[in-house]
């Protein structure tokens, strides 16, 4: 699935140079040597270029100050060629990170964390959507269920995640419960899902004896397992016999936000454009 949306993308690409003489733009910055903060942006500068759009990696020092990151963005923000701006986190300690999301222009901003998209998705209004729950939504459209009327139950309250996608499933008239690691019995309400998403970063926290039969399950996990193997937050062996459909870890929804972050890139150059 996620090679598909960048086959769109690809072919969006070539029909947006032929139309305006330019590329999209998408600049990706990292500050230090976080090794999993490296394999992310690594992955997300090589799908760029799968796509065929313009891509610019930024390796800033972990000292760098918070002053010289917010001119960075500054400057990015006033480039007339930069159609998107993602800040890898996590940031180091000494920068503050909301500043640094704050910072990033509304219309550049792919990542969909900037307060102005945040409040455009709960007001119903144009705005850039978070990657992971826009490709959490595309997964479940390519299963073919009807969400209208449907339960869903989603696992985890992040404004990442949790939050984002019970708002977007809430748009597609499903009928929505948030749980989280407090929820008292919550084997019993996963239990009552149609739809599934877990994103709590607790290996196995939903087990297959969780899960109503026939449900779709999303697993938003990414943990190491005691052999440090990398897992989700479902417990796969057991859940996948009982479920309808679910999402593996890897290869599940990392895969889709990446490429829903390059659709997020079309987006915002398309915004631009526009104006």
């Amino acid at each position: 699935m996620s090679l598909q949306v960048k086959d769109e993308v690809k072919a969006d690409v070539l029909a947006l140079e032929a139309r305006y003489g330019r590329k999209p733009c998408l600049v990706v910055i990292i500050v230090g040597e976080n090794p999993a903060s490296q394999v992310y942006v690594r992955n997300k500068v090589k799908a760029a270029a799968y796509t065929g759009m313009e891509s610019r990696l930024e390796e800033l020092p972990a000292g760098i100050s918070e002053e010289a990151l917010l001119s960075q963005i500054a400057q990015l923000n006033a480039d007339p060629l930069v159609d998107g701006i993602l800040v890898q986190l996590p940031l180091p300690k000494h920068i503050n990170e909301e500043k640094v999301i704050d910072a990033i222009a509304r219309e550049k901003d792919v990542d969909g964390f900037h307060p102005g998209n945040v409040a455009g998705l709960w007001l119903g209004k144009d705005c850039i959507v978070p990657c992971t729950p826009a490709g959490i939504m595309r997964l479940i459209d390519s299963t073919g269920i009807e969400l209208k009327g449907k339960n869903a139950v989603v696992v985890g309250r992040s404004n990442i995640v949790g939050k984002p996608v019970a708002k977007l499933l809430l748009d597609r008239h499903a009928t929505v419960t948030i749980a989280h690691s407090r929820t008292a019995d919550l084997g019993a309400v996963c239990r009552t899902a149609d739809v599934l998403v877990v994103a709590v970063g607790k290996a196995g926290v939903v087990t297959g004896s969780m899960v109503k039969p026939g449900a779709v399950v999303i697993d938003v996990g990414m943990n190491r397992d005691a052999e440090g193997k990398l897992c989700g937050d479902v417990d796969f062996p057991s859940a996948q016999p009982v479920a309808s459909w679910i999402t593996p870890v890897p290869g599940g929804v990392g895969p889709m936000t990446i490429a829903m972050l390059m659709k997020n890139t079309i987006a915002c150059f398309l915004s631009r454009e526009a104006r």
